[in-house]
């Protein structure tokens, strides 16, 4: 019989054993061996039957274990101990603390669609919420006061199963909120706490607020599948990434208008801080800016302009985007439909709204995109979160160059190097992603013996959990336990092991190995090194090349001649990611260079000891060295313009560097005939120690807080309501008097040849009726590439030379350096000058000489 309605019973603990609940609820375990290993000691079988998720398994224990569990004095003391542990760190001062720095922000939210904090609580698809997951466990770690927002989602991301001919199947499994480690946030009177959007036709979408404790960090998760709610509201929040253009629409209304009310709930209910600055993860939390700028507007009566400067000043966005497609985008249509009267945000000017997210018309259209005229403009979540951040950043440094040319039409007349948009690399956080067998073993004090060893240990680790989830996944194709025999000997725990796992887009290249099959099987099969491959990953389920690459290389893998060197395991996430990544030897990565914008699994590989071979792309490009890894040449010239080209180029430069490098690197033994493979040992070595600490979430979320949060605060308390209104009514008189801004006329004194002269620099400039203050007249002088592009260009500020002219027109002078030989140029511009303002491109307003030419030497006249 099926039943007509479930729930969840949960267990009531002995007195003794209460601390259980609240080691098992805060989050901190995942990442926390001491705490793992206490809750597995309640009953190891059950910890194994639970998937090492203390909710299940005290859900599941037996009264009677209970029971002798809180007549045992040893572990009531253990847990005694470990309570106190935890509360030591929920409540001691840390990095931040200790820090004692007024500039620093009181509380920070931070908006992400996903976050990935353990498999107990599967509520992301990839990086991007792995990612999310590791900046809250930093920000526990070291005291930084964060507050995550997100949506439950009631199916999470899919499992992945394979059918018999090997294509990707899909199962979306009922999540329970009970049986995760989650609590109800409820009010004084001991209601839940609900948020809700107004929709039109007079329709509510209502959403309840569940509380997750990551360490220090509370996490808000907004749920909609109420029975208050019209069944098509009821599913707002049933997947990741699920549904049509308005279901998506509706998920991220509810993460940024919702995700801020749920904020301040909470922060009313419990006391803690008012965030001063929030984070957008991705531009899928895009309309919490304009939920603010409603907010100012109804609480201090601030006018939209002004409110918008004002949240602007407080908010940083993160872009992980290297690819167009990856952009939410949505109908103008669409978009006005859910917003102003009868709707949500009706206090708002509508198409001051719309113009936050549109993107400009034609070829130069943000995001990549090319809007023609006479077609509607489309709603871009990243251009609405750039417009409404005034701090913006890439993940790399490589994906913040890219990110600066991907978005440059917002900024028209600026070069891409002046797009404000920094980068700052992503990290892991190390506590979770480095195995425990290496936590206790200290490396550093490792002999070559041991530490080879060590890694040995963890190769052996690896091919046994492998082996078991081939044989899950053959089942579950519907093979005989008769006929899997042969996975007793798949994988061999003293061969080179090689990891490929991550999501599935065609950038990613799944099946560049598989270029040249013939070449791949001598690899695997080399009589004297050989090499085994491990390789996993999810297509999007609305990705059917993806889910082709992946049936291409089952099938492959599928092979008797090489089934025992190469295997797919379905179901990648973050259970089977922990032994992957700490017994591979190497781990590849094969991109289109520059589409991964970090790339963080190479990461959490090095933090074990696993070296890298990758292209140059994401973290790699900045970090790569020959004591960390390999890189695989990328292909150039007429090659890289032919897909399928450049992908021969560049497998051939794979298997040459597996045959001729990484193998006999492995396998070299020494003249003296030893076990241990030397130069290997002192690469991971290297790579444990000096690149190790590099990749850490840690020095990720440290560079935040001093380069964007710290600033972002300040500059929230410096954009108070009069400051707001003082700076929005700036910048709408510079926009009327833009048009009339011009560089009238430049002169210049003798043009000195010899390097370390300097250039005497007059210019006259038109500014309409803005006063000298309003602007800056700055000279830019450097290089020139072969078509009179400044290249990387130094500037100086031209001081005002007496009032104006007859004409109204202004002088300024100064002196420009030649500090660099070989073909020079310089210009002069106009820019905006404002002491709130963080960038010289902020307002997108610019003006210099158009079709200046040189009627005597050293004079340009426009």
């Amino acid at each position: 019989m099926k039943a007509i309605r479930r729930f969840s019973v949960r267990p009531v603990l002995p007195d003794p054993l209460g601390p259980l609940q609240e080691l098992a609820l805060n989050l901190r375990w995942s990442w926390h061996p001491e705490s793992r290993e206490l809750l597995r000691s309640v009953d190891p079988e059950g910890w194994r039957a639970a998937g090492r998720d203390p909710v299940r398994l005290l859900s599941n224990v037996t009264a009677d274990r209970l029971t002798a569990l809180a007549g045992r004095r040893s572990f009531l003391r253990q847990l005694r101990l470990a309570q106190e542990d935890l509360r030591d760190y929920l409540t001691g001062p840390r990095w931040y603390q200790q820090a004692d720095d007024p500039r620093l922000p009181r509380a920070i939210a931070y908006f992400s669609p996903e976050f990935g904090i353990t498999a107990a609580l599967p509520q992301y698809s990839g990086g991007l919420g792995i990612l999310a997951g590791d900046h809250l466990k930093a920000g526990s770690d070291l005291g930084v006061p964060l507050i995550g927002v997100g949506l439950l989602y009631r199916h999470g991301y899919f499992r992945q199963s394979l059918s018999p001919d090997g294509w990707q199947q899909e199962q979306y499994p009922v999540l329970d909120p009970y049986e995760m480690p989650l609590v109800e946030l409820t009010g004084p009177d001991g209601n839940q706490v609900r948020v809700s959007l107004a929709l039109p036709g007079g329709r509510t979408l209502y959403a309840q607020v569940w509380q997750v404790q990551v360490g220090r960090v509370p996490l808000l998760l907004l749920d909609s599948a109420l029975a208050e709610n019209a069944p098509a509201e009821r599913d707002v929040t049933d997947r990741l990434y699920g549904g049509g253009s308005e279901h998506r629409l509706l998920q991220e209304m509810l993460l940024g208008i919702g995700g801020v009310r749920a904020v301040r709930a909470f922060c009313r209910i419990t006391g803690h801080p008012e965030p001063e600055v929030f984070h957008m993860n991705e531009g899928h939390a895009g309309f919490l800016g304009p939920e603010r700028i409603r907010e100012l507007g109804e609480a201090a009566r601030l006018p939209f302009d002004a409110a918008l400067r004002a949240v602007r000043a407080g908010t940083v966005f993160t872009t992980h985007t290297p690819v167009p497609a990856g952009i939410d985008r949505f109908s103008e249509e669409l978009v006005a439909r859910h917003f102003g009267q009868g709707a949500e945000l009706s206090g708002l000017d509508r198409e001051q709204l719309l113009a936050l997210g549109r993107e400009p018309s034609g070829s130069a259209a943000p995001g990549g995109g090319t809007t023609a005229g006479e077609e509607p403009p489309s709603f871009n979540m990243a251009v609405l979160g750039l417009r409404t951040a005034q701090r913006a950043n890439g993940v790399s440094t490589l994906h913040g160059g890219v990110s600066r040319e991907m978005f440059a039409g917002l900024w028209p007349g600026f070069d891409p190097a002046e797009v404000p948009i920094t980068s700052v690399t992503n990290g892991v956080h190390a506590p979770t992603w480095t195995d425990d067998a290496v936590l206790r073993a200290r490396t550093g004090k490792l002999s070559d013996a041991a530490l080879w060893d060590l890694r040995r240990a963890l190769r052996e680790q690896l091919v046994h959990e492998v082996r078991a989830r081939v044989r899950t996944s053959w089942t579950q194709r519907g093979a005989g336990q008769a006929e899997l025999g042969w996975v007793d000997d798949v994988l061999d725990p003293d061969v080179l092991t090689l990891g490929f796992a991550r999501r599935v887009p065609a950038y990613k290249r799944l099946t560049l190995m598989l270029r040249d099959p013939g070449r791949l099987r001598a690899l695997l099969l080399h009589p004297e090194r050989p090499v085994q491959l491990v390789v996993a990953g999810k297509a999007h389920p609305a990705d059917e090349g993806g889910k082709r690459l992946i049936q291409e290389l089952v099938r492959f893998a599928d092979d008797p001649g090489v089934r025992h060197r190469i295997v797919f395991l379905p179901d990648y996430g973050m259970a089977m990611a922990l032994p992957l990544y700490a017994g591979c030897d190497v781990w590849l990565n094969n991109p289109l260079r520059p589409l991964e914008a970090c790339g963080t699994s190479g990461m959490k590989a090095a933090l074990n000891g696993c070296l890298n071979l990758s292209v140059r792309d994401g973290w790699w490009d900045e970090w790569y060295g020959p004591d960390f890894g390999w890189e695989i040449p990328t292909a150039d010239g007429p090659a890289a313009a032919d897909p399928a080209r450049r992908d021969a180029v560049e497998a051939t430069a794979l298997y040459t560097l597996l045959e001729e490098q990484v193998a006999p690197c492995f396998y070299e033994r020494g003249p003296d005939g030893g076990r241990l493979p030397r130069r290997w040992l002192e690469m991971v070595r290297a790579t444990m120690e000096r690149l190790g600490p590099m990749v850490t979430a840690e020095r990720m979320l440290r560079t935040y807080v001093e380069e964007l949060y710290a600033p972002a605060a300040a500059a929230h308390r410096a954009h108070g309501p009069q400051a707001a209104r003082e700076l929005a009514g700036y910048a709408a008189r510079l926009r009327r008097e833009w048009p009339r801004v011009a560089v009238d006329h430049v002169g210049t004194g003798p043009e000195p040849a010899a390097l370390g002269g300097r250039l005497s620099l007059r210019v006259r400039v038109a500014l309409g009726d803005l006063e000298p203050e309003a602007v800056r007249v700055q000279a830019a002088g450097g290089r020139v590439d072969g078509d009179d592009r400044l290249t990387d260009p130094v500037t100086v500020d031209l001081e005002p030379a007496g009032g104006p002219d007859i004409s109204g027109r202004w002088t300024y002078e100064g002196k420009l350096a030649l500090d660099r030989a070989g073909p020079f140029g310089w210009t002069v511009r106009i820019l905006p000058a404002h002491p709130l303002l963080v960038s010289d491109a902020e307002l997108g307003l610019v003006a210099q000489p158009e079709e200046a030419v040189t009627e005597t030497p050293g004079v340009l006249f426009r």
